[in-house]
């Protein structure tokens, strides 16, 4: 344990030590940031009354829907500093330009060290990165920048392609693998047909980025089961975004994602717009510390999750987040039941003739949601497909979309389309 590490000062240490990182984030907003300085003048804003985290109800939201219109706007220093350009993974919409400074890189490689050492990852240790860093994406660049910070072994292999990955874990032999969680059934599958001995491999820990691996009661859920009874490794989540340039990592309990004080601030808050108490499901909603090029300002994510203020297990006192219920954006409202994809996936997930899925939203002449779950089978099993999973999805979420099976070969192109760069398993064709 770091001394100086603040999370691991006490609850009263870490909230002054935000606070005084927000007075600086509001006074170089309010002096460089064209967007925000028209904010302040339009709601009457005087930033030296915003002097406690409880204060910022009093600033308006950013959403994403502003950094789509005016996205020059909140840029904060000379185009000649960005060294590096990305863009959002498009998730809730068109995606967004960033840009990073030489100081905004070094603050992503200062995240990922943490994020990674949260993890037990270290000086010595070897990490394949089954993530792209090309396509303007961050988060690829991100861990290895960080790796690279903490003095660990880097393996940049890229996402996909099962051979390569075991030839490579074969003639490296890392011990950590950082993927999409459910691209390792695909990594065991391949091992299993091709009788590679993965459960004696050199792979001691995976930890998962883009999907959840735990459910609100930090059990694995059931695609993290469905791993850990094939493969007995160490399984770590993380939560991250490009928008807030920071990635809450699981410790090794497993009991949510640690926030970085120095790099974030989280409000929780509800329909209301207005915060909820602490371990209430809401909107995450974040204001960035320490970015130079854009950085935002209780930018709304959309996506749901809690806020855990007890200590860990670990002894870190920051605060953590649950694992996302879903996204705000996402939420589906199919024969009078109120749910999330993440509900859909781990049904699927955990059926173990299923190969591949869509889930696909559409809205009804009723206003209501239709949901349709296209799947891909491994084989054909000698019973009713259909009602088997209908009764399925009843029996664990009360309601049963309507179902259509489509070659797998189908449902891989809509799953990986050539210009993604994490796996679609939900289209929402509803009229926004």
């Amino acid at each position: 344990m770091n001394n100086n590490d603040i999370e691991y000062k006490s609850v009263e240490e870490i909230k002054a030590f935000q606070e005084e990182l927000l007075h600086k984030a509001l006074t170089y907003l309010q002096a460089n940031s064209p967007y925000y300085q028209r904010m302040f003048k339009s709601y009457g804003i005087n930033i030296n009354k915003i002097k406690h985290i409880e204060d910022l109800v009093k600033i308006p939201f950013t959403e994403k829907k502003d950094l789509q219109l005016f996205n020059e706007e909140f840029l904060c220093c000379d185009k000649s500093k960005i060294i590096d350009y990305i863009t959002t993974s498009g998730t809730l919409g068109d995606p967004v330009t960033f840009g990073c400074s030489e100081k905004d890189l070094q603050r992503l490689a200062y995240n990922e060290k943490k994020s990674f050492e949260c993890a037990n990852v270290h000086q010595g240790n070897v990490v394949q990165l089954m993530t792209t860093l090309d396509k303007r994406f961050m988060a690829g660049l991100a861990y290895f920048l960080g790796l690279r910070e903490l003095g660990a072994g880097i393996i940049r292999v890229g996402n996909g392609i099962p051979e390569l990955q075991w030839d490579t874990i074969k003639r490296i032999k890392p011990d950590t693998i950082m993927c999409v969680p459910s691209f390792i059934l695909r990594l065991i599958q391949y091992a299993e047909e091709h009788n590679i001995d993965y459960k004696n491999s050199s792979i001691k820990r995976i930890i998962g980025i883009g999907e959840g691996l735990r459910d609100q009661n930090f059990e694995l859920n059931l695609l993290g089961k469905k791993i850990k009874e094939k493969w007995d490794v160490q399984l770590f989540a993380t939560y991250s975004s490009t928008e807030m340039g920071a990635t809450f990592s699981e410790c090794e309990f497993g009991m949510g994602g640690h926030v970085h004080p120095e790099l974030i601030i989280v409000e929780i808050i509800g329909e209301d717009g207005l915060p909820v108490p602490d371990g209430h499901p809401g909107e995450i909603v974040v204001t960035t510390l320490g970015v130079e090029a854009m950085p935002l300002l209780r930018f709304r994510t959309g996506d749901i999750a809690a806020k855990i203020v007890d200590k860990c297990k670990c002894g870190r006192n920051s605060y953590r987040l649950t694992p996302l219920v879903g996204r705000m954006n996402n939420m589906i409202k199919l024969k009078g039941t109120t749910l999330y994809p993440p509900a859909i996936n781990d049904v699927l997930d955990n059926t173990d003739y299923v190969e591949n899925y869509v889930i696909e939203v559409r809205q009804n002449e009723a206003g209501t949601d239709d949901v349709t779950v296209k799947i891909g089978l491994k084989e054909q099993p000698d019973f009713d497909v259909v009602k088997e999973l209908k009764d399925s999805f009843r029996s664990r979420i009360r309601v049963a979309p309507q179902i259509e099976i489509l070659p797998v070969e189908e449902i891989q192109k809509i799953n990986f389309p050539a210009k993604s760069r994490k796996p679609i398993k939900f289209i929402d064709l509803r009229k926004k």
